[in-house]
């Protein structure tokens, strides 16, 4: 089944990858999931609060962090482009414009996170031509020195190292069969039912952009039973999204023919309530 066919909601993964990639400071930490700047259209993908300003977050995704954390998150099919970068910038500004009172969020307690699977090469290639230094502390995490109001990281998760990031690594159309197989063993290490659910959301992800080696995986023999077991809830959701879309779109064919009534079609697509039918037209 391709992309197309099945929209892939990458945000909610990436937000459970964050939460379990830092949860060894779960309890200093406050998750803010689409924080509204303003109107509508101004969001902030996730921002984080360290409750303490003297925590160590031990994940080096958070050694950036300082009290307020703005994290952008771009999918694969999204650009990380000179725009988009200072576009975050400009998030950032406006959120520390925003406080209860003037100055009352420090700029210097503000830092900016971006995250994309792939090396932004043309952004890097204008840091390089505009003489704008950057630093690379930890595989996969650059820090941008020059040019920006607020500390700013840029993570490459395909470049992270280590299985504690196995969460965000997973947020990929590229997995390799070695990696979901790691996945889906880290989640069956798990023994807490929120960090289940968590892993559930970018497990969905990984399952929806990797149907490929999802289907070499339910063949092969190393594949014990606990972790396909694992593996089939996404699967069967993923099957019964298709079908639903597949009769929504039957039925408002026969609704635009004219031919059938509501309560015809419901008789022939009894999947579909009256009210989802009547809400094609």
């Amino acid at each position: 089944m391709s992309d197309s066919e099945i929209k892939i909601q990458w945000h909610p993964g990436f937000v459970a990858a964050i939460d379990l990639e830092l949860s060894a400071n779960r309890k200093d930490l406050i998750y803010e999931k689409e924080y509204n700047l303003n109107t509508k259209p101004l969001e902030i993908d996730l921002l984080v609060i360290k409750k303490e300003k003297d925590v160590q977050i031990e994940n080096e995704i958070g050694c950036l962090f300082r009290g307020h954390n703005i994290m952008e998150y771009k999918s694969p099919e999204d650009q990380l482009n000179i725009d988009t970068f200072y576009k975050a910038g400009a998030y950032a500004s406006l959120y520390k414009s925003y406080g209860e009172t003037v100055d009352g969020r420090k700029a210097d307690d503000i830092t900016v996170s971006m995250v994309r699977e792939a090396r932004p090469d043309g952004l890097f290639r204008y840091f390089k031509e505009n003489r704008i230094l950057m630093e690379n502390p930890y595989s996969g995490i650059y820090y941008v020195l020059d040019g920006v109001l607020f500390p700013t990281q840029i993570i490459v998760t395909k470049e992270l190292d280590g299985p504690e990031h196995t969460w965000l690594k997973s947020l990929s159309g590229r997995l390799k069969k070695q990696e979901l197989k790691d996945l889906l063993k880290r989640i069956d290490g798990l023994t807490h039912d929120f960090d289940r659910r968590l892993a559930d959301a970018v497990l969905e992800v990984s399952v929806r952009a990797n149907q490929e080696i999802v289907e070499e995986l339910k063949g092969d023999a190393s594949m014990c039973q606990a972790l396909l077991e694992i593996m089939e809830p996404e699967i069967n959701k993923i099957t019964e999204n298709a079908v639903i879309k597949a009769d929504m779109e039957t039925a408002k064919n026969m609704l635009k023919s004219g031919d059938f009534s509501p309560e015809e079609i419901r008789k022939y697509i009894p999947r579909l309530s009256i009210e989802e039918i009547k809400s094609l037209v």
